[in-house]
């Protein structure tokens, strides 16, 4: 065949299945944003949509004695920020997020790593560490508030009371209210942590544990030079919904306590302020204090998620 001919065959008209092919993929593209769609209208109308609300609000004069909306600027965060009992409470809230993550993945890591063998009676432990995530945590609340500062005369009231007091006076007034909200938040959110590690450790493959178990011998170093590693991305995880859970539960201590802060944190500081001081516009601001620093932790955790990079043959 001549080059002539070869050319000519070479730049012929494609056949119509190859011109169908980016017709096709941009329907599948534009089927796909379709299916995505509610998803992203959802997210963004349960979380945006909030924030932005807040942040617009937090720049006005809103209350409940000037309800005008007028535009302040940053009048607000300058009233709140140089305010000693919200910085105590901002100290207070960076340092119940960090006990509180940090216990839950202890409490979560233990538990996965419990679970991940099998031994007799291994389903009842699991649902007995799946009950307290379960459990509605407006009931559990009262329970610990029952149990941690009993406002009835029971059986054990007196013996908490001066376990209270004791813990008062050697850690501070204070101590034993900051350690009930940690016990009742790592309670509930440790065994959602265990859970959600256990179902990551059931996704890696044994091989590597049976690899790693050939190479290192002892158990400590194989948990942190293997198993760790393994689970980066998904403790990384863990801790950012960890922090989001504390948060959370936040609302539901300041409920069943009947509208009291027992311990002082921002954000109940700022459900406070607007649900019983009517100014709406100071709690907002002050709820969003913390927003730099959670939007770190989150690229943090972001970064951690990625999955580990390959050493160079």
């Amino acid at each position: 065949m001549s080059q002539v001919a070869v050319a000519a065959t070479e730049t012929g008209p494609r056949p119509a299945s190859a011109r169908r092919g980016p017709a096709r993929r941009r329907r599948e593209i534009a089927v796909a944003y379709v299916l995505l769609a509610p998803a992203v209208v959802l997210v963004f109308g349960v979380l945006a949509y909030p924030v932005g609300w807040s942040v617009w609000l937090s720049l006005t004069n809103f209350s409940v004695q000037d309800p005008s909306k007028a535009f302040v600027g940053l009048s607000n965060y300058a009233a709140v920020l140089p305010d000693p009992e919200y910085l105590r409470g901002a100290a207070n809230a960076i340092g119940y997020l960090a006990a509180t993550t940090l216990l839950k993945l202890a409490v979560g890591v233990g538990t996965a790593l419990l679970l991940a063998r099998p031994f007799p009676g291994r389903a009842l432990v699991f649902l007995l560490a799946f009950l307290p995530w379960a459990y509605p945590g407006g009931l559990g609340l009262v329970g610990w508030y029952w149990f941690i500062i009993p406002p009835l005369h029971t059986a054990y009231s007196l013996a908490m009371s001066n376990v209270r007091f004791a813990f008062d006076g050697v850690f501070g007034i204070g101590a034993w209210r900051f350690l009930s909200l940690v016990i009742f938040n790592v309670w509930r959110g440790g065994s959602f942590v265990g859970i959600f590690l256990l179902a990551a450790l059931n996704g890696i493959p044994q091989d590597l544990f049976d690899y790693a178990a050939l190479e290192v011998k002892n158990g400590w170093r194989k948990f942190w030079m293997v198993t760790v590693p393994l689970l980066r991305p998904f403790l990384a995880l863990a801790a950012f919904l960890s922090i989001v859970g504390a948060v959370v539960d936040l609302g539901n201590v300041y409920m069943l306590s009947g509208f009291r802060i027992t311990y002082p944190i921002i954000w109940t500081q700022a459900f406070d302020l607007a649900i019983t001081g009517g100014q709406w516009s100071k709690a907002a601001a002050l709820s969003l204090v913390l927003l730099p620093v959670l939007a770190a932790v989150l690229v943090v955790c972001y970064r951690l998620f990625e999955p580990l990079e390959e050493d160079p043959a």
